[in-house]
């Protein structure tokens, strides 16, 4: 899995190289930075309830003209995901809170509707760079920040994204919606039942700004 996650990580930086220096040849193409909030959920059917956790996201992007109203726009940033997650069984009474942050990757398609407003859809992939797991009250019998550790999260994250945004010149603002379609936990097996700790999927809004140059 090692080697799997830096063949990725490398994979998506050569990409992006390629297609900035690309977009930096087509006049009408542009690149940017761009940084937003998040607000971050965990969707499980095991949990009795779950909570937003607010975070951030910032990285780069290139917007690449297929026509006068497409455009092909691949972005490469950091973002934070997870969820305060409150659960009720004989094993686990409490609420923990998941911190998990990821490298991505979309790759989204742009369709401009007029000269100021576009809508964006695509999907993106993901690496998992840190993940974190805190007792936010008492949990019962299963200690979470005992029991959880990085390695029983699946590295790879890949989902769909979509959203709407205005253009002013230069200067962007949009909300964007991304959903996972990868397990958050990794599968395991006790007593020859398989399970997944958290057996869950990432949704993430986000709201941003861009400048491109």
């Amino acid at each position: 899995m090692k080697h799997l996650k830096i063949i990725f990580t490398v994979s998506i930086l050569v990409f992006f190289l390629n297609t900035l220096a690309n977009a930096q040849e087509t006049n009408q193409a542009k690149i940017g930075i761009k940084g937003g909030v998040n607000f971050s959920n965990l969707y499980t059917k095991d949990a009795d309830n779950t909570k937003t956790l607010t975070g951030f996201n910032a990285g780069i992007f290139a917007k690449i003209p297929i026509t006068s109203r497409f455009a092909i726009q691949p972005e490469l940033y950091f973002t934070t995901k997870g969820a305060d997650v409150t659960y009720r069984n004989a094993f686990v009474d409490g609420t923990a809170r998941f911190k998990l942050d990821y490298v991505e990757l979309p790759i989204l398609i742009v369709a401009n509707i007029t000269k100021n407003f576009h809508i964006e859809a695509g999907a993106y992939a993901g690496v998992l760079v840190s993940g974190k797991v805190k007792n936010q009250s008492n949990v019962g019998l299963f200690n979470f920040e005992d029991n959880i550790k990085v390695e029983d999260y699946n590295r790879l994250d890949a989902g769909l994204a979509a959203g709407v945004g205005f253009d002013f010149g230069a200067l962007g603002i949009g909300a964007r919606y991304t959903y996972g379609l990868t397990k958050v936990g990794k599968e395991h097996t006790f007593l020859g039942t398989p399970y997944r700790f958290p057996d869950a999927v990432n949704g993430v809004l986000n709201v941003y700004l861009s400048v491109g140059f």
